[in-house]
């Protein structure tokens, strides 16, 4: 897939514009149009400025499966798992599991 294709893609999956995403992460309407419709590729600096404004990493962008929003919460897990030795991220799990099925009942 290409990465006007994908851009669209993440736009879609945000709800958002080209608009919106020019306003909100302060990129000019001009290098979006350069992408979108000249088919520019956009730097990875620009692509990343991109990414931020919509909430998601590179490798998500960059991902075949569902777009996922890294909310401040979702991203101080994530920074917080990286110390955690084997053993607790295997408690982590089992109690996120345990608490899921819970919920559900």
């Amino acid at each position: 897939m290409d990465i006007q294709s994908l851009l669209e893609k993440a736009l879609k999956a945000k709800g958002w514009t080209r608009y919106k995403l020019s306003k909100s992460g302060n990129i000019p309407e001009s290098t979006l149009t350069n992408i979108f419709t000249r088919g520019n590729c956009p730097t990875i600096s620009t692509l990343e400025i991109i990414c931020n404004t919509l909430g998601i990493t590179l490798s998500q962008f960059f991902s075949e499966n569902e777009l996922i929003e890294v909310t401040p919460e979702i991203k101080e897990l994530l920074d917080n798992w990286l110390y955690l030795n084997t053993k607790q991220k295997q408690a982590v799990l089992q109690t996120i599991k345990a608490m899921k099925n819970d919920s559900v009942k």
